[in-house]
């Protein structure tokens, strides 16, 4: 196992700086970032120059991500061009991120599972039929969609929730937008869980376990769902960090400052260094679960072994 890991880490320094360099070239190709700092007027060619050499936009961009990869091991990912420290940005935005991801992962993990697995030992029947339409509904309707019908009619029609979050974010203020985060992934959790559950039904190891009267509560937990949850759990880890960095649209619905509006001020006003600062920690989060869920392989089927 620890060989494993360590080989896993050392496979994860040539994904993480690939993944850099491409951010880091494609937010420089979105345009000239120092031509907005001056308003709808053009700055003048000495203001610009000014500007370059301060932000250090005025070097070769190899050498400009150079300097970026030199300053970030000491924790130091730039200023924004407010003057702002990146860090500080990243300081009040990913926890509130971290929350809404978090509250949009147990809706995955308990309405999706259960949802799957109540369809999955009834398949063809009334109520699998119906929870199959009723995800493929809320697959095709856009996010955005559900965010505002549910912002209308719960908060501003029947006054359930406070139709924007508040600085705060609090758990409880979450959860309107973490069910509106989570709604694609859960549909998608849902059919897979379905899926997985449907074909390990009728193994051979489930036949057995049945022959030899087991109680039918253990089959399902130790036997059958423990081997149904491995591609669930490849799903949902890799989902991490995609709802982390999707969160844009929700965010803005419900006016929560978090990852996704750091991320939209950034490519608005382009600051390149906001925008590579936060895809940046967003690959770790993106590596770090997917080490996360090869280690639950082994922990989900005892056949797993990491040499």
């Amino acid at each position: 196992m620890g060989r494993y890991v360590i080989r896993r880490l050392l496979q994860m320094i040539p994904v993480f700086f690939g993944a850099t360099l491409l951010i880091f070239l494609m937010v420089n190709v979105m345009g000239d970032p120092v031509s907005g700092l001056c308003g709808d007027r053009t700055c003048d060619p000495a203001t610009t120059a000014q500007l370059k050499a301060d932000f250090g936009l005025d070097k070769p961009v190899w050498q400009q991500y150079l300097t970026y990869m030199g300053n970030l091991f000491t924790g130091d990912f730039g200023k924004a061009f407010n003057g702002q420290q990146v860090t500080e940005l990243m300081g009040t935005a990913f926890p509130v991120t971290a929350r809404l991801t978090l509250v949009a992962i147990v809706f995955e993990i308990v309405l999706g599972i259960s949802l799957g697995v109540l369809t999955g030992l009834r398949r063809g029947r009334p109520v699998d039929s119906g929870v199959l339409i009723l995800t493929l509904v809320v697959i095709s309707v856009p996010t955005f969609v559900t965010g505002l019908l549910l912002q209308l009619l719960l908060g501003v029609k029947w006054g359930l929730i406070k139709p924007a979050v508040s600085p705060a974010a609090t758990v409880d203020e979450l959860l309107v937008p973490g069910l509106v985060l989570a709604s694609v992934s859960l549909a998608y959790v849902t059919r897979l869980t379905r899926t997985s559950v449907a074909e390990n039904a009728r193994a051979d190891y489930v036949r057995t376990a049945v022959a030899k009267g087991l109680p039918r509560r253990r089959i399902i937990t130790r036997h059958l769902l423990r081997n149904s949850l491995i591609p669930v759990v490849t799903f949902i880890g890799t989902d991490i960090g995609a709802l982390m960095g999707g969160a844009i649209v929700t965010e803005r619905i419900f006016n929560i400052h978090g990852v996704g509006y750091q991320l939209y001020q950034g490519i608005v006003r382009q600051s390149s260094q906001t925008v590579v600062g936060f895809v940046t920690v967003l690959v770790l989060v993106f590596l770090v679960a997917n080490l996360i869920v090869d280690l639950l392989y082994a922990v989900l089927d005892p056949r797993i072994r990491y040499a």
